[in-house]
């Protein structure tokens, strides 16, 4: 027996949960596991349960190793480097930061107010939505884990090459003046202790849980109708690994929509499952977490049209070509 595979199986992938929740469908509620219904029902509990569980568990021991990183830390840190090692570094602390596409864009005001470069805010507010710790896990339970590291190196690269390119257009004059007379916090931060930290994780446990919980629910239940009731021919005639716009169309489809990286993975795992590729699944997933159309609007608040529509681009394109790689390289990952 290999000790990871049995580690991953049963920490991640919860095969134990989803035994039980068969035992309960079949046994429990009268349902086999080989009608729809059965398996339906089988898909929802068990994703619903394993994501709750495994997000709670994560987002409480990131959010401990993230009370080190408040957003004026995370302002003076980013204020020390600049050009493309301020990209990167403003790509990586978007990775560790608890930040939706929407809360990102507060902080986006505060570092430019700061005096950090465009580009590397820029850098930030790509990467915080589309890449975080927990999602790397959550994607190694759904799929594995060569997909989760791919996952993050493209996202992160997107991120770093987005925000050069942004920097290197000097668009600065596209920013509302407003924005660079936002008050800026500059005092001295106390230094939390560990109750305090653990109390911070707990907090933020029930803080992420109450807002995406409906879009966990939503998800999985898309994902459930996607996976049973809704014919493969279907799914693969729009979206088929052979169609060429299937890429184009996940990635516009997805940027109306808005839910959280959480609620994204089930609809995806449920689109591989049927035959989409998996640059397909992936690119809608990206679209709706960095393109949302919420996010969009507070943005078009602070920045001006030539630097909205040249960050849209940039992000879209990049999502595409993203999803493009990962069909032609799907073999790999398996």
């Amino acid at each position: 027996m290999n000790p990871f595979g049995w580690l991953n199986d049963q920490l991640l992938r919860m095969q134990w949960l989803s035994d039980l929740v068969r035992t309960l469908v079949e046994q429990g509620m009268g349902l086999p596991m080989s009608g729809r219904v059965g398996a339906s029902v089988h898909f929802f509990i068990y994703d619903t349960a394993k994501i709750f569980i495994l997000l709670s568990l994560l987002i409480f021991g990131i959010s401990y190793v993230q009370s080190h990183f408040p957003p004026e830390r995370t302002r003076r840190i980013l204020g020390r480097f600049s050009g493309v090692r301020g990209n990167v570094l403003a790509a990586l602390l978007g990775t560790v930061t608890p930040f939706c596409s929407c809360s990102s864009i507060p902080l986006f005001i505060g570092f430019t107010s700061a005096g950090l470069p465009t580009g590397v805010t820029f850098s930030f507010l790509i990467s915080s939505p589309l890449v975080d710790l927990a999602s790397v896990i959550l994607l190694a339970s759904i799929f594995n884990w060569p997909i989760a590291i791919a996952y993050v190196t493209v996202g992160v690269v997107l991120a770093v090459v987005g925000g050069s390119l942004i920097g290197r257009a000097r668009m600065e004059r596209h920013i509302e003046p407003f924005v660079f007379t936002s008050p800026v916090m500059n005092g001295d931060e106390s230094v939390p202790d560990v109750r305090e930290r653990l109390r911070f994780a707990r907090d933020q446990v029930r803080d992420i849980v109450r807002r995406v919980w409906l879009y966990i629910l939503i998800g999985v239940a898309i994902g459930a109708a996607i996976h049973n009731w809704i014919p493969a021919s279907l799914i693969n005639g729009l979206l088929g690994q052979d169609k060429p716009w299937s890429v184009p169309l996940a990635t516009l489809v997805g940027m109306p929509m808005y839910a959280d990286i959480f609620g994204t993975l089930p609809i995806a795992e449920a689109l591989v499952a049927r035959g989409v590729g998996l640059g397909t699944a992936l690119a809608f997933m990206m679209s709706v977490t960095a393109l949302s159309l919420p996010s969009i609007v507070m943005l078009k608040r602070v920045v001006r049209t030539p630097l909205l529509a040249t960050f849209v681009g940039i992000v879209t394109g990049g999502i595409v070509l993203i999803g493009y790689l990962f069909n032609a390289l799907a073999g790999a990952f398996t």
